[in-house]
């Protein structure tokens, strides 16, 4: 949401950002900080929604473009993540080319590529950009999904739907195998956001 804030700001558009309460955390001060605080300061009309944590497309996002629409604008919706949006892959598919460039330059070779995955676009990309790479130099890698959603099958199913459309969109010219996707469960706790022991541990 910052980044489309951001983003937003500085082509002189206006951002209305729907933020729904995917942490059920009750301190007072948790809707006035963060990424919260930074999409204010961006000039962002920050819409603050009582639902609870979804990957998927959400009424409260629907709403907010029934609103634009009705007081005469037009919204360009990018849905939680990008993940929804065609084009959402597109940036990391691309990244793991400039992963490649960065490689020759610093003389390494990174054969595992590890990465928090919710939403799944920027996994999803990776997935696509990294299968064409492979395809063009014939180097594997492996790509890992970290699951920190706790919605476990919810997220593969989106991973792979992404990243399949992202394939196309790349011409990859080829289905992408089941070991090209992979998400890992273990880490994600009970809740999304909500720290459990082993969090503190490996905080403290």
């Amino acid at each position: 949401t910052r980044a489309v804030a951001a983003v937003a700001a500085h082509l002189g558009l206006k951002a209305r950002l729907v933020q729904e309460k995917w942490v059920p955390w009750d301190d007072p001060t948790n809707d006035k900080v963060g990424n919260i605080l930074l999409s204010r300061m961006m000039g962002a009309d920050s819409r603050l929604d009582d639902a609870g944590f979804d990957i998927g497309i959400r009424d409260s996002w629907r709403q907010a473009l029934t609103e634009v629409e009705d007081a005469g604008g037009t919204p360009y919706p990018i849905p939680a993540g990008a993940s929804e949006h065609p084009l959402g892959g597109l940036g990391f598919a691309n990244w793991a080319f400039e992963v490649a460039e960065q490689e020759k330059q610093l003389g390494v070779f990174f054969d595992t590529i590890v990465v928090c995955t919710v939403t799944g676009s920027t996994h999803a990309g990776m997935v696509a950009g990294f299968a064409a790479l492979e395809d063009l130099t014939g180097v594997k890698r492996r790509v890992l999904g970290i699951d920190a959603s706790a919605t476990l099958a919810k997220t593969r199913d989106q991973v792979g739907r992404i990243a399949r459309a992202t394939a196309e969109l790349i011409e990859l010219g080829r289905d992408l195998r089941d070991d090209e996707i992979q998400v890992l469960e273990g880490w994600a706790g009970e809740l999304y956001g909500i720290p459990v022991d082993s969090t503190m541990e490996a905080i403290a």
